[in-house]
């Protein structure tokens, strides 16, 4: 698996398991694989997998019940999306305006970009269906 050397890979997997919950592949309340079979697959040692699933736990998105496994929380999805969209606001929006304000692109602009990428993302949606 390829990691981003920018960031701790115990934090790129909780990000992957985030990922895999809010794609619908992880369940509320549902099973995820163990430490060792998630360390298998991302091919990393379990250590780095269990401190990935500490950080879970301490954000309420995974649970343990001891001896069967780790298990989704049933608001996860919900808490994924605060702190993803308090990320996007305090960490991702700040570089955007600034590279917004250097090139001088208006706020016009910028909602007509975004009014064009959600059309091709709605009509991606409904052939799909």
């Amino acid at each position: 698996m390829n990691f981003n050397t920018n960031q701790s890979i115990f934090i790129q997997i909780a990000d992957r398991v985030c990922d895999r919950v809010l794609s619908g592949e992880y369940q509320a309340d549902a099973r995820i694989p163990s430490v060792r079979e998630l360390a298998v697959e991302m091919e990393v040692n379990p250590n780095t997998v269990m401190r990935s699933f500490e950080r879970l736990q301490a954000n309420d998105i995974i649970y343990n019940k001891r001896g069967i496994g780790y298990f989704i929380a049933s608001d996860a999805e919900k808490k994924i999306r605060k702190m993803r969209h308090n990320q996007f606001v305090d960490e991702v929006l700040p570089s955007v305006f600034k590279e917004m304000h250097l090139l001088g692109v208006n706020l016009s602009e910028l909602t007509e970009a975004y009014h064009l990428y959600s059309s091709t993302l709605n009509s991606d949606n409904y052939e799909k269906k």
